[in-house]
């Protein structure tokens, strides 16, 4: 995108963070969230900024917003009321789910309740197989049955999932029509737009949250819209994705499911650009605000990309503990190890941290707000981490005290602690419970994380960097400018984008190119509708790839296309690149074996821009700037406070290099320098942390 002012919002479970981009000025504002009424803190923030920059709504070329909203609905069982309706036969495949046991040993192992209870889930005569073949014509009269529960049972949201929709929607699509000429304001979800690609269960499951959440995000939007049209706003309102694309305010409507990971997301893609402009190959993304914190492994300045997750995980964060959702994401680990996340004592004198927050209503203790149990902020606060003058830029008057009241309570009375052991306790779990996500994260996905530059961002992470790159064994951090509100800044990099999937079965033997370009082509056309909206004028970027396997294998990788029309000799062009692409996942081919492609995924996207590489290196020469202030910073190899000097980061030029014991401060965050660690400024403004120790 080239537009001059841009705009970007992004809600979180505690703060909502505002970032305005004028040319080659920046400016940001952060604000507690409003959870009654989201779009109230929305405004204030843009007004704030607003007025910082000088200028009226009006002259904003383009917003962007990301939004927890959704994800919070689907966790905390908060969406509409919502009917499902399937195959004859196939009611409970939601409740079935996979049929195993994520923990065999458990007796009293608990699964996620289905979105759609049992008694709201209603069957339709009609069958089709798995090449979308009508087997049995749809019983129109049976749909028409239906209709007079949708008022007895007070729906507000219908999910449509039938048994092989993906490969043939006319069924989903009459069953839709008569619901619609009932009810034309209820909302209807299909699985045959929402997720048409093999798999029943996970299909059902995203076209359910998809329709749970769909009232509730599109009331909120166009109640945001109308808002920020009536204050002057002429100009394209986008939605983040969790795929690191952007989609129309239409688009996000439809389909909010794609809004759940929207703010993880616009920090993933932040550090995607810091690594490609700083050169840095392998990258961990760190990102920590006031409910949550994640990371992401960055190779080649890429984050991981998945096309499926896991929402609201009840058993220990357990894979396979969640609600599945298939769609399009960066692939991450989130944990509630946030600025607001709980600490307690469990029965067995364990300090434990989260996954509860005290979020923004009411808030940690040293808020103010009515919030009496210990938060990790109010642990911070104690141990000197945190400039209560400039905290969420003066918008939040903090009280030490009744954060030393909250940690003896809560943690130092029954560990016979003192408030200062308490909170440090507090802080090793978290920091603690972080690095073990990220060292499984990493097991996971095949990866190391020995030499990886870690990306710190977020209005906490900031603080715990130091600690965490200690625990992990990293070198080097970078703190990029404006990282209180690193999420909406992510989202001022991302790009207009759109993907579009297919489940087409179809086997390498028996390869035909004119069903391929067909299909792509088709493919092709529905992503450009899209993202033409938003981009009508700017060249795109097209991806192509197919989802493929060994023939009776349970699971397939992802395969590049050529980005061309397909012939027939491209039989031998994809069994070469699913060879390639076989072999460096398993080291090993399966020789005669007949290889099929299951899904086809195409892509449409805006250029992104690729600065040119800087080497990340210290400056030539080295000052060392004059602190504003000292001020006891609790050092966790001692154990103990240490005098630290205090520096506001606005003062800090290029050029400079301060050791720790230090404390960086500025409006949306503060950058803890632990003792044995060095700090400079890049000439873009980036912070750097080096641990002189490795």
């Amino acid at each position: 995108m080239t537009s001059s002012t841009r705009l970007a919002v992004d809600i979180g479970g505690t703060f909502t963070d505002v970032a305005l981009e004028l040319n080659d000025h920046q400016f940001t504002y952060k604000v507690l969230t409003t959870p009654r009424a989201p779009e109230q803190g929305v405004l204030t923030g843009i007004q704030a900024v607003l007025e910082q920059a000088g200028i009226g709504l009006d002259q904003v070329d383009l917003i962007i917003h990301g939004t927890t909203l959704a994800t919070n609905a689907l966790i905390e069982r908060k969406g509409a009321r919502t009917a499902l309706i399937v195959t004859e036969g196939f009611r409970d495949s939601v409740e079935m789910a996979y049929e195993n046991r994520f923990e065999q040993y458990d007796i009293n192992m608990e699964r996620p309740a289905p979105l759609v209870p049992r008694y709201l889930r209603w069957p339709v005569r009609e069958r089709l197989n798995a090449h979308g073949e009508v087997l049995l014509e749809l019983d129109e009269q049976g749909v028409f049955d239906l209709l007079p529960r949708l008022q007895e049972h007070g729906i507000e949201s219908v999910a449509i999932g039938l048994l092989h929709a993906y490969a043939n929607s006319a069924h989903e699509q009459r069953i839709a029509a008569i619901i619609r000429a009932e009810n034309p304001a209820l909302s209807i979800s299909l699985s045959s737009e929402i997720c048409p690609e093999i798999r029943e269960y996970e299909r059902l499951s995203t076209t359910c949250a998809n329709a749970y959440v769909q009232p509730l995000m599109a009331r909120y939007l166009r109640r945001l819209d109308q808002a920020l049209r009536q204050r002057g706003l002429d100009c394209p309102f986008l939605l983040m994705t969790s795929g690191g694309g952007l989609c129309t305010l239409d688009t996000a409507m439809k389909f909010p499911i794609r809004l759940v990971e929207s703010g993880p997301a616009g920090g993933a893609i932040l550090a995607s650009s810091i690594a490609a402009e700083c050169g840095l190959n392998r990258v961990l993304s760190y990102d920590m605000g006031g409910t949550t914190a994640k990371v992401c492994l960055l190779d080649d300045g890429k984050p991981l990309m998945s096309r499926t997750f896991e929402v609201d995980r009840i058993y220990r964060f357990m894979k396979g503990s969640g609600l599945p959702v298939r769609i399009p994401c960066i692939e991450m680990v989130e944990i509630g190890a946030g600025g607001g996340s709980i600490a307690a004592v469990d029965t067995l004198n364990r300090v434990t941290v989260g996954p509860a927050s005290a979020g923004a209503e009411p808030g940690p203790a040293c808020y103010g707000r009515g919030g009496t149990a210990a938060t990790v902020t109010d642990a911070d606060m104690l141990l000197g981490r945190i400039d209560s003058a400039r905290f969420a830029g003066g918008n939040v008057a903090l009280d030490a005290d009744q954060s030393a009241r909250a940690l003896a309570q809560h943690i130092g009375q029954p560990l016979n602690l003192d408030s200062t052991l308490a909170a440090f306790a507090v802080s090793e779990i978290v920091d603690e419970n972080m690095a073990n996500s990220a060292r499984v994260h990493a097991i996971e996905w095949g990866k190391e994380l020995g030499n990886r530059t870690l990306i710190a961002f977020g209005g906490a992470a900031p603080l715990h960097a130091a600690r965490l790159a200690e625990k992990l064994g990293l070198q080097r951090v970078v703190i990029p400018a404006g990282a209180g509100v690193g999420s909406a800044l992510g989202f001022l990099r991302a790009p207009v984008a759109y993907e579009v999937v297919r489940s087409r079965y179809h086997r390498l033997s028996h390869f035909d190119a004119d069903f391929a370009n067909t299909l792509l082509t088709e493919m092709h056309a529905e992503a450009a509708a899209i993202v033409r909206e938003a981009a009508p004028a700017v060249a795109l970027e097209e991806t192509r790839s197919a989802f493929m396997r060994y023939r009776g294998q349970g699971h397939e990788i992802n395969v590049n296309l050529p980005l061309r029309p397909l012939t027939a000799a491209d039989a031998a062009t994809l069994q070469d690149a699913f060879n390639q692409a076989y072999t460096q996942l398993y080291g090993r081919l399966i020789p005669d074996l007949d290889v099929e492609i299951l899904s086809w995924t195409l892509t449409l996207s805006t250029p992104r821009a690729q600065p040119e590489p800087v080497e990340l290196r210290p400056p030539a020469q080295e000052t060392a700037p004059v602190p504003t202030a000292t001020r006891l910073l609790f050092d966790p190899r001692q154990t103990d406070f240490v005098t630290a000097a205090v520096y506001p980061r606005e003062t800090l030029a290029p050029g400079i290099r301060i050791e720790g014991p230090a404390l960086i401060v500025e409006d949306q965050t503060s950058t803890v320098v632990n003792h044995g660690f060095s700090a400079w400024v890049t000439q873009t403004g980036y912070l750097v942390l080096e641990n002189t120790r490795l």
